[in-house]
């Protein structure tokens, strides 16, 4: 959860008005629970919604796949039940999609610095300063340290499992007891995921016919073939975590 940067925000006012309400057709269970988010984003908790306004909701996926794991949902009556190859064709759409994403990137990589920047080598000199150890000279800023967006992937799936649209915004580290087989990780590590800054897809990409990860699994991080044995990847993935937050 991101518990250090959350908090509920009251919607901001909008030129479209109030978004229509998104009837799920199964109340808010199965491939339409994210649209409980998307109705009412001021029912849930700090823990769950990050932030929401007239036009998007930003929660922490339930189950999450990396250790940092939110979703943006537009709440666009137009678009929300729209496959994303569908959606992302209205340019001026796409466009507010991009803005809030990068808000939400942001955000995660903030998160992802306050969990594990005591364990990066590139931000010892940050943690000095603000563990008392180094104190700065008037006028001098804060080191930024490390990079942490760039440890965050922003997309989608070619073949979504939930009804709703939802851009996937978490850290690359696919580290979570969620991750539980093939279909998980492969979901994230082969170009059955598709990066937000690829839309629009031509219209003879393949990836709009894909339908399945379900290939080799490929450590994400040394290109270590696991082929299908997914326990031993699990234990990797720990090892991976470990050295990948110490860079």
């Amino acid at each position: 959860m991101l518990s250090a940067l959350m908090s509920k925000r009251k919607a901001s006012p909008s030129s479209s008005g109030p978004p229509k309400k998104v009837q799920s057709k199964n109340g808010a269970f199965g491939r339409d629970s994210l649209g409980a988010y998307i109705d009412n984003p001021r029912k849930y908790e700090a823990s769950r919604v990050v932030f929401y306004d007239d036009d998007f909701v930003a929660v922490n996926d339930r189950y999450p796949k990396s250790s940092v794991h939110t979703l943006l949902l537009p709440r666009s009556h137009q678009h929300t039940l729209q496959h994303p190859f569908d959606a992302f064709e209205d340019a001026e759409f796409l466009a507010r999609v991009r803005e809030q994403a990068a808000k939400l990137k942001q955000i995660v990589g903030e998160e992802l610095q306050r969990r594990y920047g005591k364990f990066s080598q590139q931000d010892i000199p940050r943690e000095r300063v603000l563990n008392g150890e180094v104190v700065l000279a008037n006028g001098e800023e804060l080191p930024v340290g490390r990079d942490w967006q760039k440890e965050v992937q922003v997309g989608i799936h070619a073949h979504p499992s939930m009804n709703h649209l939802h851009i996937h915004v978490l850290s690359v580290d696919r580290y979570s007891e969620f991750l539980k087989h093939r279909k998980h990780y492969n979901s994230f590590a082969t170009p059955f995921f598709v990066d937000l800054a690829e839309f629009p897809l031509a219209k003879d990409d393949e990836r709009r016919t894909r339908r399945s990860p379900n290939r080799n699994m490929q450590c994400w991080r040394c290109g270590k073939n696991f082929e299908n044995k997914f326990a031993r990847l699990k234990e990797h993935l720990k090892e991976e975590f470990d050295d990948w937050k110490k860079e």
